[in-house]
This record gives C-alpha cells, structure tokens and sequence, in this order.
C-alpha cells in the first residue's frame, strides 16, 4: 500500500528508511512490504535451490539472487525493487549495491497484502523494462502464472500439482506442490 505523506519519492528515501522498515519504490510511489510468512520464505528457499543447483550443474553463467536483493530496473531514481528471486545471466549488471537492468527471470511469491501488485503494477514494469521471464507464484490459489515476455505469448497458468517449465532453461522443470 502506497505511505501518504509524501508525493514523489527517489531512491535516496528507500535508503534513509527506518532499520528493519522495507519498502519498494515505484515510479515515485513508496510501497511498504510486510514481512513474509513461512510458505513464502520455504518457496523462495526451493526455487533458488533449484535454480541455482541447475546453473551450476551446467556451469551456466546466471546468478541466482534472493530477496532482500536490490533491483534497479530503468536507471533512474524513481524506481527500487526487490523481487523474491531475480535471476540474472549479464553479470556486468551486478555490483554490490544490486543488478542495474533487468534481470533475465523474476519470481515473486504472493503474499495477501502483495497481490495487486504482483499481478499488475509489477507485471507491467518488469514487461516494460525488459525482464524476459516473469513467474507468480500463488500460495493461496495453488497455481503459478508464467508471463515468457520475449515470445510475445499470453500467461500459461500451472496448478502447483502440474510441472511447471522454465522458458529460460527449457530442460528444468518444477513441481511446487513438492516444494511445501
């Protein structure tokens, strides 16, 4: 939910928030982020698993980056995210601050007080900046939405029963179901 106070935020806001306080910063607008539940964290904690061992196992040369992880996607300073799981194959785009572009693959893992902005404001700005791979994972409605945004399709919806397949890494498939 968008804070009041103030019209336009920047970057320089997210940095200056209270210890503990974490919020994302969308053209201008500072959006509060609750603290993550259990199912959330355990999703999170698989999926990167899984990516990263399939990486490494190819000796690929994607990074697999967790939240709390800084993404700066149009370069300026209205814009600050943290996706649950950002994948990222240019690693010129990372520096200790956080990766500076889009990453290749984002997932985010919805929580009651994220699903607006999961569905729609995040998945018109990472379709806008260039993320090629988009991911929904929804606890609540046990399905997961897979936007694959460079081939121009629309979104595959899998239940967390079904196998779930990569776009990016076309030999790695998940099933959520056996992830909680």
């Amino acid at each position: 939910m968008p804070l009041p106070e103030k019209q336009h935020y920047t970057v320089d806001d997210i940095y200056n928030l209270p210890d503990g306080q974490r919020a994302e910063l969308i053209d201008g607008t500072l959006y509060n982020m609750a603290p993550p539940g259990y199912i959330h964290q355990k999703l999170v904690m698989e999926l990167s698993a899984t990516l990263r061992n399939h990486i490494k196992a190819q000796n690929g040369p994607c990074e697999v980056l967790p939240s709390p992880f800084a993404v700066f996607l149009n370069g300026d300073d209205a814009t600050y995210v943290e996706p649950d799981i950002s994948v990222i194959c240019n690693k010129n785009k990372i520096t200790d601050n956080g990766c500076y572009g889009a990453p290749d693959l984002i997932i985010e893992i919805v929580s009651p007080s994220s699903r607006r902005m999961d569905y729609q404001v995040k998945n018109n700005l990472y379709s806008l900046a260039g993320v090629r791979e988009y991911w929904i994972v929804d606890p609540a409605r046990k399905r997961t939405t897979i936007y694959y945004y460079e081939k121009d399709e629309a979104p595959m919806i899998v239940p967390f029963a079904e196998s779930a397949r990569f776009g990016i890494y076309n030999d790695l498939e998940v099933l959520i179901d056996k992830m909680i």
